[in-house]
């Protein structure tokens, strides 16, 4: 008696585990019927002046000018790269304007070769431009 009822009482586990299993995983036929339908309409855009490479963005500039500061390079430089805290930026021939959240920040301008031209740590704070100016 206890062997039929250990034997039937595995039966019902294996029989419960595998109707779980079985009821959880999605089918193919269920997997073809759900569709998503994403509705893409117009929505107020903005122009990036800081990332003109991204374009627009959904984000209004009270945004940007409530968090972010500004550092804008004035050169005569055409082929020099900007490194800001040792990462790659852009090219100044590109955008001489960068959004940057507030704090010390380190601005570097290199040549075609990669050394360092001009090298400057400023203080950048919130809605505010901080402006530097190299020959």
């Amino acid at each position: 008696m206890r062997k039929t009822m250990r034997m039937c009482s595995m039966a019902l586990a294996t029989a419960l585990t595998g109707g779980l299993l079985l009821s959880m995983a999605p089918t193919a036929s269920a997997q073809r019927i759900q569709r998503r339908v994403v509705i893409v309409t117009p929505g107020p855009f903005f122009y990036d002046p800081f990332f003109p490479w991204y374009g627009y963005y959904p984000y209004p500039p009270a945004y940007m000018a409530a968090n972010y500061g500004e550092v804008k390079i004035k050169t005569n430089l055409k082929d020099a790269a900007v490194y800001i805290d040792g990462g790659y930026a852009a090219r100044i021939s590109e955008t001489k304007k960068f959004a940057l959240r507030p704090g010390n920040h380190e601005i570097e301008l290199r040549n075609s070769d990669g050394q360092t031209i001009y090298q400057e740590t400023v203080a950048v704070t919130v809605g505010h431009t901080t402006k530097l100016h190299v020959s």
